[in-house]
């Protein structure tokens, strides 16, 4: 995945990695899907046996349990830093971890601690993770931006405000922006509000960009009192303004200000297939 995107998979069925995005077929080639394929069989199999060798620790003989490993890196083209992360879960619960500061592995569990013992000794292993975390994931992770800069480039939210039937409450919405990250906030007179509001969580559209939510609960008397305006800051440029009016009929009109689309941004997770050390 890169910025929540889904670039490739690759299953237990179909057992080969194949690209989810038209621009990753287009860029990459054979060799490239049939090397990630390799890797990704390897992973499989390794887990599948540190299920068996956590089940025998564990003295699990019976029921349904799932080993699950995260990892990936994030590069900001901005500050040009670069940071990695590589997790284990054990039935839904954190279980091992990769600290890169230290380059050591931590253990989440009394379960984890033999597996620490026996892995963090070999260096050459804590060594290539760190080559891989800060520059080989990195540079994959600019060459799929570029690969896919039109899906990838910053997108500006489109913030409009919409009055829910029968209720004073008022929403905020923003949506069709890229990256994800975004700040909702609702001021009264310029003053940022705690109360009466509830912000939602950022949630996908079906064509990779984003959309968020702000409600806020206002009565009619209240807003002829004060100045209500919506504030979305997002990355691709100055924050956008809509100040909360009235039409005839009390219909919320957005006056909308401070909207400036950016330039493409690379910035990003990527989360690929390597092998795994066995437990």
């Amino acid at each position: 995945m890169v910025d929540g995107l889904v670039i490739s998979q690759y299953d237990s069925n179909t057992r080969n990695v194949v690209p989810r995005q038209p621009w990753m077929e287009e860029h990459l080639d054979q060799e490239y899907w049939e090397s990630e394929t390799g890797l990704a069989r390897t992973a499989e199999g390794a887990l599948k046996a540190d299920v068996w060798i956590l089940k025998e620790r564990s003295n699990q003989t019976e029921g349904v349990h799932v080993l699950q490993r995260r990892y990936g890196c994030e590069w900001d083209d901005e500050s040009d830093v670069t940071s990695g992360y590589e997790e284990y879960g054990y039935d839904g619960e954190d279980f091992f971890s990769l600290n890169l500061n230290r380059m050591r592995w931590v253990a989440a569990k009394p379960l984890a601690a033999l597996t620490r013992d026996k892995w963090n000794p070999y260096e050459s292993i804590l060594n290539g993770r760190n080559q891989y975390f800060t520059q080989d994931c990195r540079d994959w992770l600019k060459k799929y931006v570029q690969y896919g800069n039109i899906t990838l480039g910053r997108k500006a939210p489109e913030v409009s405000l919409i009055q829910k039937k029968s209720s004073y409450t008022v929403v905020c919405h923003a949506t069709g922006f890229y990256p994800d990250t975004v700040k909702i906030t609702w001021k009264r007179d310029g003053e940022e509000m705690q109360e009466d509001v509830d912000v939602g969580e950022t949630l996908p559209n079906g064509d990779g960009t984003f959309q968020k939510r702000a409600n806020l609960t206002v009565s009619p008397e209240e807003r002829k009192r004060s100045q209500y305006t919506c504030e979305v800051t997002h990355m691709s440029g100055e924050p956008t303004l809509v100040t909360l009016t009235e039409e005839e009929g009390n219909t919320p009109v957005g006056i909308i200000t401070g909207c400036v689309i950016g330039a493409l941004a690379i910035i990003g997770v990527v989360i690929v297939v390597v092998m795994m050390k066995k437990t």
